[in-house]
């Protein structure tokens, strides 16, 4: 069996990990095992909090609608159960950015809410 030089492919490795790497403080940019720890580390965080940042987003969406629907003396679970039961079908995001920039269009939905 022939003899395989991994020079151009282990170079290619290499720089990857590294153009990875740049930005990073110090070592974590210049050496190769502790940018692969870092860059490795990196990925873990930003796959983990892709599934947090919808978390929070939704949580901040529950928590604007409340205020909203409070100002109008109605608590969130009885709002969105109002609105489930008048067959108003508005997702989260779109009702919390009335309750910030339409407040006459989110008091309609109140109403709406209120009456069933």
């Amino acid at each position: 069996m022939p003899r395989v030089k991994t020079n151009v492919a282990s170079h290619r490795r290499k720089k990857k990990i590294l153009k990875e790497a740049s930005g990073f403080r110090g070592g974590r940019s210049k050496l190769l095992c502790t940018a692969r720890e870092a860059v490795d580390r990196a990925k873990r965080y930003s796959y983990i909090h892709r599934k947090q940042k919808k978390r929070n987003f939704r949580t901040l969406w529950i928590q604007r609608i409340n205020a909203g629907a409070r100002q109008f003396g109605l608590s969130y679970s009885r709002f969105i159960d109002g609105l489930n039961k008048a067959g108003v079908e508005i997702n989260r995001k779109v009702l919390a950015d009335m309750a910030v920039n339409d407040p006459q269009g989110f008091e309609k939905l109140v109403i709406t809410a209120q009456g069933k």
